[in-house]
């Protein structure tokens, strides 16, 4: 079975537990609701689905349950990269970049780490040229 792919709510409900390592439904709540028109209820019926779905698990501690994510954070976020960079670029990788730096342009450490990426492929994509030759 593979591993599914998590919603945008259920999403944010796991960058909650990631950064928590466990949380019970209240934390979770209290964690999102400055942020999302969401009530304690609702996470409660998202955790049960991802519970159900294997995104989540729970132990009992006294009369709540407290979970934690059974799927680890960056092979979710390169599933979900991987989603968009072919549903919506038609795998093209220069036009995803260029989409999200232009919606959120880099600060000057972002854009150092990226020329030092790029530096880096460079530098992979000779080896594999000079293997091939």
């Amino acid at each position: 079975m593979s591993t599914p792919t998590p919603t945008n709510r259920e999403l944010e409900i796991l960058q909650v537990l990631w950064r928590r390592k466990e949380a019970s439904v209240r934390e979770i709540y209290e964690d999102l609701r400055d942020e999302l028109p969401i009530v304690q209820t609702t996470v409660q019926a998202f955790l049960r689905t991802m519970t159900t779905k294997g995104l989540v698990a729970y132990r009992e501690k006294g009369r709540s349950y407290v979970y934690h994510a059974l799927v680890e954070p960056e092979p979710t976020r390169r599933r979900l990269l991987n989603r968009v960079l072919q549903g919506v670029y038609d795998g093209a990788v220069d036009r995803l970049v260029e989409g999200a730096v232009r919606l959120q342009p880099p600060s000057d450490d972002e854009l150092a780490k990226l020329r030092l990426l790029l530096a880096q492929l460079e530098g992979e994509a000779e080896q594999r040229r000079r293997e091939e030759s």
